[in-house]
């Protein structure tokens, strides 16, 4: 795996359909965290082939800057993941970080691609392990399963849920992903979310929502994406640029809380090392151990998206 893409922020996962020459060439310039050029759902079967060559060349020609890099392959009940796996990474060189495998059902989908990778590596002359897996979660099957996966292979950096593949899986009563699932009687992905951010968690994974399809309101993917970044996810896919801005947000300390994270681990630091106690008022706040690691996920989180702390 990339350590490298391992550390960087992942909190817009911006989608390129493999197969169109002009979104290719326009998402280098999306203000997204992590693009991943697309050769599952977004291709047409007939497509699918010609589109390996169109990845490969975006992967090597076209102006990146340092977000982390990405290609999502077919799953492995299809008839493409192999020719996926040998033709893109076999050529896309060292700048490609990830790949993105759908509908992960169980351990061994993961362990397979980890095998086939790392002989595509050996023989393009990669480091073996340089490669990195995302795994979604799209199935019941999958999310029953996902303590599993999350700790099948070395090489995974995170895990997606997919909500509409999942959605069809259990049969939810919906023709689209969009917010009002989360404003119904009984919302399923309560349980989704949590079950996927525990199991991620505790394998060390970043922890990704999947996408809102109704593009052109930003309003309400705000409003969808501040569920999951409440219960800690990290990111969010985007389907268009101006989604991305504004996951970029939504998954972002606010200044005052990154600032506040600061002054909380200053006030411990001398309670701790001046004053040897190990819980002190901060404010009308009381904070201890468990605060300062509270705070020091902000400063991470922050930290990784570039924010800088405000002067005093």
């Amino acid at each position: 795996m990339s350590q490298r893409s391992r550390q960087l922020p992942r909190r817009s996962c911006l989608s390129t359909p493999g197969s169109s020459d002009r979104f290719l060439a326009k998402a280098p310039s999306a203000t997204a965290d992590f693009s991943f050029l697309d050769l599952e759902d977004s291709v047409a079967p007939k497509e699918k082939v010609a589109a390996r060559a169109k990845v490969v060349n975006a992967l090597t020609t076209l102006a990146w800057d340092d977000r982390v890099l990405c290609v999502r392959v077919n799953a492995w009940d299809t008839p493409w993941t192999y020719g996926d796996v040998i033709e893109v990474v076999g050529n896309a060189g060292e700048r490609l970080d990830e790949v993105m495998l759908p509908k992960v059902r169980r351990a061994s989908d993961v362990v397979a691609l980890d095998l086939l990778l790392s002989q595509v590596e050996a023989n393009a002359g990669l480091p073996v392990g340089h490669i990195g897996i995302e795994a979604q979660i799209e199935t019941a099957e999958g999310l029953i399963n996902v303590e599993e996966i999350c700790a099948s292979s070395r090489r995974l950096e995170s895990i997606v849920f997919g909500p509409a593949d999942f959605a069809a899986s259990i049969g939810m009563p919906v023709t689209t992903i969009d917010e009002s699932i989360h404003q119904g009687p009984s919302n399923p992905f309560t349980y989704v979310f949590s079950k996927m951010l525990m199991a991620g968690r505790a394998n060390g994974l970043h922890v990704i929502d999947g996408p809102f399809l109704k593009v052109r309101d930003l309003d309400a993917l705000r409003f969808a994406a501040s569920i999951s970044a409440s219960y800690g996810f990290d990111g969010k896919w985007a389907l268009t640029p101006d989604q991305a801005l504004v996951l970029n947000e939504v998954y972002s300390p606010s200044q005052e809380l990154f600032d506040k994270s600061f002054d909380i681990l200053d006030a411990y630091k001398v309670a701790t090392d001046e004053n040897r106690i190990g819980a002190v008022m901060f404010g009308d706040e009381m904070i201890d151990e468990a605060s300062a690691k509270i705070a020091n996920s902000f400063v991470a989180r922050g930290v990784r998206s570039g924010m800088t702390r405000s002067p005093k």
